[in-house]
């Protein structure tokens, strides 16, 4: 029978997959004390906003969902109701959200995500109406998760994110991720992989590793043997290449897919690490943000036009079959008409095969939101729509060229599936002619296009190529 008397929480996360995460580990703690897990609000002893800080607009709509929440409650006269705010805006700023948002009962920082079943346990026990109690212990947070961190998982039984590391080292001028996140730091081998074998007896059968920066899997731990000073090599410690060795020689039928990778920090030794592999698909997801090397500069990437274009050129030579998805901004102070036809040149002559497009968002604390020559909002919206047509264009063609082929295709749900090209959530699907069970590796003949989709007719796999 089940236990009406059992508290529940609710959740609502925001923003990218890496505060995806959170969530699940915020809820798995949850359930460790005891706590059920609602999709119904109204259900809900607790309900949180997981929160994104990274643009206006994410902030904006964290807001709007803290508001809406509280209106709910009040409407539907739930008083017991406690409303938290977590994630990146709760972490940034906690004390505006107090002051500004009264009806919040608690505040909790990117280092409590780990350990918020005891805070919720003790909230909903009390009866306070007083202002909202702020957990953030500090600026930047130092929480990392382990391999034996409870997590409730949102995402379909077949497929989850896998946090690598957390934080960011990088001085990109438009961000400010490192204020909240504090600076990069690395799991072990040994814990990733763990979790990548619970995760596999679970039924999972896609790792999506993430973090702010994969590529830099490792590198702090370099640092931390050698010292600031001194040189550093692949031999003092781990890197991405040795993780995703050891991940191959995992038992079972899955995926591993590569997400937010740096140009900075590619090695020919990963290129290689993701040919040999074959349980690594071919795809890497690689942010540019520009290639004009004046935005290149003013946006501090670290990285010149040459060695983009030549890594993208290794890239493509050492890893067979590979789709290269990149994201840009466009509009960011200064940009010029040149620098943006040199953006539109190199997207049509480099043919991403998975590409996106944002319009710059001037973040407040950030040093771009200081700089002259911010660029108005139509022009920014005009150049990110020119963008998206010439990709539109480009990915077209590609998924044309797919007609009449056999690929390997994982089942998000009867009539859908993605390729080993295809993250989920931000790329293409293939639409599938017939049923087939969600969570299962098909083969599909690819027999006509969508635009950007698949059209395919499944039938029985022939093997776990």
């Amino acid at each position: 029978m089940k236990d009406h008397s059992q508290r529940k929480v609710g959740m609502v996360s925001l923003g990218c997959a890496k505060n995806l995460v959170d969530a699940e580990i915020m809820l798995g703690d949850a359930v460790s004390h005891g706590f059920a897990v609602t999709s119904s609000p109204e259900e809900a002893d607790v309900l949180i906003v997981n929160t994104c800080g990274f643009i206006d607009s994410a902030k904006q709509e964290s807001i709007d969902a803290i508001l809406e929440l509280h209106r709910d409650r009040q409407t539907e006269k739930r008083a017991h109701q406690k409303l938290v705010v977590s994630g990146c805006m709760a972490q940034r700023f906690s004390s505006e959200l107090a002051r500004e948002i009264p009806e919040i009962d608690a505040i909790v920082g990117l280092d409590q995500v780990g350990d918020i079943g005891t805070l919720l346990q003790n909230l909903v026990e009390s009866d306070s109406t007083q202002s909202p109690l702020n957990l953030v212990a500090r600026a930047a947070s130092r929480y990392i998760p382990d391999y034996d961190t409870p997590r409730f998982r949102l995402t379909p039984s077949h497929s989850a994110y896998l946090k690598i590391a957390e934080g960011c080292n990088h001085p990109c001028s438009f961000c400010v991720i490192p204020r909240m996140r504090g600076r990069h730091r690395s799991r072990t081998i040994s814990s990733v992989v763990g979790e990548v074998r619970s995760l596999v007896s679970q039924g999972v059968r896609e790792i999506n590793l993430i973090s702010q920066d994969t590529t830099f899997f490792g590198m702090d731990q370099w640092e931390q043997k050698a010292g600031p000073r001194q040189p550093v090599d692949s031999q003092r410690g781990p890197t991405l290449a040795k993780l995703l060795d050891e991940i191959a020689e995992v038992e079972g039928d899955f995926w591993v897919r590569l997400l937010y990778t740096h140009p900075a920090h590619w090695s020919d030794e990963l290129i290689e690490a993701i040919a040999r592999n074959p349980k690594v698909v071919p795809y890497v997801d690689m942010p540019l943000q520009h290639i004009h090397e004046d935005m290149l500069l003013a946006m501090r990437r670290e990285t010149s036009r040459q060695h983009i274009e030549d890594l993208i050129g290794r890239l493509r030579a050492g890893i067979p079959n590979l789709a290269l998805r990149t994201t840009f901004i466009v509009g960011f102070p200064g940009e010029t008409s040149k620098h943006f036809e040199a953006l539109l040149q190199f997207i049509e002559t480099t043919r991403f095969e998975r590409l996106g497009v944002f319009t710059y968002s001037q973040e407040e604390g950030s040093r771009a939101a200081k700089m002259e020559n911010q660029i108005p909002t139509a022009e920014k919206n005009r150049r990110m729509r020119r963008a998206m047509m010439l990709q539109q264009k480009i990915a077209t063609e590609m998924a044309q060229n797919q007609v009449g082929k056999d690929l390997r295709v994982l089942v998000e749900t009867p009539h859908t599936g993605r390729t080993i090209h295809d993250a989920p959530d931000v790329d293409c699907k293939v639409i599938l002619t017939q049923d087939a069970t969600p969570g299962e590796f098909i083969q599909a003949h690819v027999t006509d296009t969508q635009v950007y989709d698949l059209v395919a007719q499944p039938y029985p796999l022939r093997s776990a190529s």
